[in-house]
């Protein structure tokens, strides 16, 4: 998730600890993939729970739940849902679904939800594929930031809907070989020395987990 560029220059305004490392928001991705009970994936439906810390300042930032009691009113419960399905043009939802590594076109986001639950935001939505896919070969998924100023999760539960025949399983990202990657491309510098004026190299897929899609035998 990469919310509107105002919104967040004020969210990590209020922290500056944010600032000064990567990643700055952390987000556990439930992952569920849509079948047509033919064989065909139709597209992907996702739940983003961001972490405590901004779901705190983004609430902070908004101006609701003043309280501190993590209960909304509708009027807060309608700002908070604008300001967090409110895309940049330029974001692409870091979901990539990939056979042999090569990312398929993606539609639209549409269904999108926002809920507040015990003090985190979570947002739901679901992406269609562009056109579906029927599938004879392995299907990756991936939730990932390119530039990693996100830190995304798959967590439990995967999962399938309509996929008579088929099976996911879930591969954790090597830690080890990103964080390695990183070392390589910052020429051994911490993270944590890449100023905000500079553009992070693009690990996210590095520390990608993955979610296959198989099907048939």
């Amino acid at each position: 998730m990469r919310p509107n560029a105002a919104s967040l220059a004020l969210v990590l305004a209020l922290s500056p600890a944010m600032v000064v490392a990567h990643p700055h928001i952390f987000v556990e991705a439930q992952v569920g993939l849509v079948m047509d009970g033919q064989g065909s994936l139709l597209g992907v439906r996702l739940t983003w729970l961001y972490d405590d810390l901004f779901s705190l300042l983004l609430t902070a930032d908004l101006g609701i739940d003043p309280e501190g009691d993590m209960i909304l009113t509708a009027p807060e419960q309608a700002t908070l849902t604008a300001a967090v399905l409110d895309w940049p043009a330029d974001f692409g939802g870091d979901l990539f679904v990939l056979v042999d590594g090569v990312p398929l076109a993606l539609g639209a986001r549409a269904e999108p939800g926002v809920t507040f639950d015990a003090g985190r935001v979570a947002e739901s939505h679901y992406r269609p594929l562009a056109q579906p896919l029927p599938v004879t070969a392995p299907v990756a998924v991936q939730v990932y930031d390119p530039f990693y100023y996100v830190a995304y999760a798959v967590v439990a539960p995967i999962t399938l809907t309509g996929g008579d025949g088929c099976a996911t399983t879930y591969q954790a990202a090597d830690l080890n070989s990103a964080y390695a990657l990183v070392d390589e491309l910052l020429y051994g510098r911490p993270a944590s020395d890449v100023g905000p004026d500079e553009q992070f190299p693009e690990v996210g897929q590095a520390f990608a987990d993955t979610v296959m899609l198989t099907c048939g035998g």
